[in-house]
């Protein structure tokens, strides 16, 4: 387990492109943390520490935006993803099955869904710039 404090949106996400040197493709990274969090800035330094070259956004009317890259990245937003027929629907299996890394934020909605290997990242605000960030399934990171 891991427990880090960020204290600027730049922090949080180069603790996402230190994270992405860890990930070889098929995990899973698993996003919790309420509104605002910063769970997608987290997702923007794991795209670019997996070699995106494209500016990742929130999913949030997509459901899923696919990213190519040295390692590809599909990043899920399960907020309105209720059953696991709406998850295969979004093709989540599919990106695990091609060997991508796939960042859900809002997982806390498909949990029962979630296969291993899994990363889990719990995003907590303590203050306007300030973040407590837990990532569990992770060594020496």
């Amino acid at each position: 387990m891991g427990q880090y404090i960020t204290n600027s949106a730049q922090q949080t996400a180069a603790l996402g492109e230190k994270l992405a040197a860890h990930l070889h493709g098929g995990e899973t990274v698993a996003f919790t943390g309420g509104l605002g969090v910063g769970k997608t800035t987290f997702c923007s330094g794991l795209a670019k520490g997996l070699g995106v070259t494209d500016t990742p956004s929130s999913p949030t009317f997509a459901i899923v935006n696919y990213y190519r890259g040295r390692q590809p990245m599909a990043h899920f937003d399960a907020y309105r993803i209720a059953t696991l027929a709406d998850l295969e629907t979004a093709g989540f299996y599919d990106y695990l099955d091609q060997g991508a890394v796939v960042a859900v934020e809002w997982s806390e909605n498909i949990a029962p869904f979630l296969e291993e290997p899994l990363v889990q990242v719990a995003i907590k605000q303590l203050s306007e710039n300030q973040r407590s960030i837990t990532i569990l399934g992770v060594d020496g990171l």
